[in-house]
């Protein structure tokens, strides 16, 4: 006898759990009952669970009876000549969706030749063990799961064309690749996908080999030309919106040129492309601190005493301007309502941004990297027939991630852009490399996919024979322009008078003792300041208590609140947070003292 739960609720009791499961599901396959309804029977507490709730993760499987697949050859040539459907077989008894509970009764066989009498269900296809991203990778069974889980996350990553009406929306943090391309190598997922309507990198000639050690690690060298004609550059969209706010007494915010008279005015410079209504011309240029949205708001605070005060009744500058650090061109001005009928200016800025040294790449491999050099033309290896590489990826990348995968995609890539055919990578079911090689080899080309190479500098030929070939690589949204940040002195917080945090608000960096050693090593005073006195401050500590004194600016002479003034009072130098620390202590009644000694 076993407990029975549906939806982990108990209802009841049955003599045989084995035949009340087995019945259960043949009603289910018949339409007796839910679709949706599973099934599993736990022999360890002796409990048949029946699952209804919704959410649960549920997956299609073919159903096999007597070591037979359900799914015939002749079901097969049907569905081929669209005489029957998907929820045809559902209907039928063919294929069932099972979930995890369920799965655990069950006995599935990966491929037909290993079905057997036990087995249960057969898998539609071994590539369904993959999601929709991570199927997209080509030969990814070559690859390991670590980087399969990377590729996937760094296609999402990548940099393309995210939506066809992009320039009717305000996305923040929106970016264009600007000759996106359908890779060489693709998956069955490309064609289901639609990737050809939104593609998200580019087909790169690539060489395998170190060059002057720029590409040293997780770095990549470019070719300076491929990036003149084209190559990875894209447009980054940044959008500013302002609001006329209303406040309580009938103020509002106002969108306009802002009075020399105003609070907080900045130069005439800021406001310089501001046309007449506060707002900036279209296809402006603009660079940080430039205004973009010229806006006053009313006083902040209307005291009794300041009604009828001068400083009550001037405005407050609180004009939109360029972040810092950015620039680019106004793309889009456009001039509406929010819900709660309050004028609303949203301006759109556009920058165009070519590769530079720093930005990231990536295979569809995991094999990710910044750029460690633009190098021109002329100095770029050249094979015999006058190829020259736009990317160069380091070969010491490859036997410890054993990213077999990435190696060939860049061999069926050099194939397909030799054939002009796109060459079918999907999971378990690819083009073969023994094929690959016979095709490169009727061709003309070597069939390892090796080239002999010459050295642009020197002319000199390469002893070792260089693998080449061609590869689907993305550029990645992280840009070193949107991250570079550094400061020399600026804005400290109120409390502790250290540097605030935020490369957004113009803060500081912290710094280590290695890189405190750089800056040392380079010279750089400003920045060792701040690194280190950047909160530095002199209060007075007495001989006698060791207590905080204080300066007497009227008398001119420091004097002890306990002691008086006739006591040994001491200038100390300290960092602002420790005196902020022994006045918090002290505020919980401990009184913290300070035994000083010479120096020397």
């Amino acid at each position: 006898m076993a407990d029975v739960f549906i939806d982990e609720k108990f209802v009841g009791t049955v003599d045989d759990p084995q035949v009340f499961v087995k019945n259960v599901r043949e009603l289910r396959r018949r339409k007796e009952l839910s679709q949706s309804l599973n099934i599993s029977y736990n022999d360890d507490f002796n409990e048949v669970y029946v699952e209804l709730t919704k959410g649960r993760a549920r997956r299609p499987l073919i159903i096999v009876e007597n070591g037979e697949s359900k799914l015939t050859k002749e079901l097969i040539e049907k569905l081929k000549s669209k005489e029957l459907n998907w929820d045809n077989l559902i209907e039928n008894g063919i294929i069932e969706y099972l979930d995890a509970s369920e799965e655990e009764n069950s006995f599935i066989a990966l491929d037909e030749p290993e079905l057997s009498k036990e087995h249960t269900h057969l898998e539609i296809a071994p590539v369904t063990i993959l999601g929709i991203v991570t199927s997209m990778l080509p030969y990814s069974n070559y690859g390991g799961g670590s980087r399969l889980i990377r590729g996937s996350k760094i296609q999402k990553q990548s940099l393309g064309l995210y939506a066809a009406n992009f320039l009717m929306r305000m996305d923040t943090d929106a970016n264009i690749l600007h000759y996106p391309q359908v890779p060489i190598v693709q998956t069955f997922m490309h064609k289901i996908f639609d990737y050809k309507e939104k593609p998200a990198g580019q087909n790169f000639t690539i060489a395998v080999m170190s060059f002057q050690g720029y590409n040293m690690q997780d770095s990549v060298i470019l070719n300076k030309a491929s990036i003149d004609r084209g190559l990875a550059r894209s447009t980054y969209f940044r959008p500013y919106s302002a609001e006329e706010l209303r406040y309580s007494g009938g103020l509002t915010d106002e969108v306009g040129v802002p009075d020399k008279e105003t609070k907080g005015y900045r130069s005439e410079k800021d406001y310089r492309l501001l046309e007449k209504d506060g707002i900036i011309y279209t296809e402006a240029k603009v660079n940080q601190e430039d205004a973009l949205i010229g806006k006053t708001s009313p006083p902040r605070f209307l005291g009794s005493l300041e009604e009828f005060s001068v400083a009550a009744n001037v405005r407050r500058e609180s004009s939109l301007v360029v972040r810092h650090g950015e620039e680019g061109f106004v793309d889009t001005t456009i001039i509406t309502e929010n819900g709660e009928g309050n004028r609303l200016v949203q301006v759109r800025v556009r920058t165009p941004r070519n590769p530079e040294i720093g930005d990231k790449f990536s295979s569809r491999h995991g094999q990710k990297g910044v750029i460690g050099m633009l190098v021109p033309p002329a100095d770029m290896p050249f094979t015999a027939s006058g190829m020259t590489p736009d990317i160069i990826f380091s070969p010491h990348g490859i036997p410890g991630r054993m990213t077999v995968s990435h190696l060939l995609e860049l061999l069926a890539g050099k194939v397909g852009a030799l054939s002009g055919k796109t060459i079918n990578g999907t999971t378990f079911d690819a083009v073969p490399e023994e094929k690959l090689r016979e095709q490169l080899l009727e061709l003309g080309f070597r069939e390892d996919g090796t080239e002999t190479m010459y050295n642009g500098i020197t002319g000199e030929k390469f002893e070792a024979r260089i693998y080449t070939g061609n590869m689907y690589y993305l550029k990645l949204k992280h840009m070193v322009a949107n991250h570079i940040h550094s400061r020399a002195s600026g804005r400290i917080q109120l409390l502790t008078r250290q540097p605030i945090e935020g490369r957004a608000r113009g803060g500081g960096l912290r710094l280590g003792e290695m890189e405190k050693d750089c800056l040392v090593a380079h010279g750089a005073s400003l920045l060792l300041k701040e690194r280190f006195d950047s909160d530095k401050t002199v209060v007075y500590v007495c001989d006698n208590c060791g207590m905080f004194a204080m300066y007497d600016h009227f008398k001119n002479q420091p004097s002890c609140t306990k002691c008086g003034a006739n006591v040994e009072i001491h200038p100390v130098e300290m960092s602002y947070a420790a005196k902020l620390l022994f006045d918090e202590i002290k505020s919980l009644n401990i009184t913290p003292k300070i035994k000083l000694k010479d120096k020397y």
